[in-house]
């Protein structure tokens, strides 16, 4: 399947009920910064470093990634399942460095 349309909009729709148990939180609270931290890295041999800080980097987006499915599966309300690659990579991505951020100062306005 391509990427949905609307993307951030049907993402945040569902956001609240698939967000609802305080752990998964709290690992999405330290596991974003890090998935960021490492997209950082994957990019870093365009500003000289070794490819050894890009696989580094991989692996520190994947194991931030583990983390949140871990979280995920505490939740009562399950996310949708992928429609293939491309809703995969979309979905990941929105969620890393749009969704979850912006649900997070959602949550910090409202207390």
């Amino acid at each position: 399947m391509p990427i949905r349309r609307h993307l951030l909009r049907w993402q945040y729709s569902a956001y609240a009920a698939n967000h609802q148990d305080r752990l998964n939180l709290l690992i999405h609270l330290f596991s974003v910064p890090l998935f960021w931290l490492g997209a950082l890295l994957f990019i870093s041999p365009l500003w000289g470093q070794g490819l050894w800080w890009s696989g580094g980097g991989v692996l520190l987006s994947l194991a931030a990634f583990a983390a949140q499915g871990i979280g995920h599966r505490r939740e009562a309300a399950a996310p949708v399942p992928f429609d293939g690659g491309l809703d995969f990579i979309s979905r990941i991505l929105a969620e890393q460095f749009v969704s979850f951020p912006r649900y997070a100062l959602h949550l910090l306005r409202k207390s």
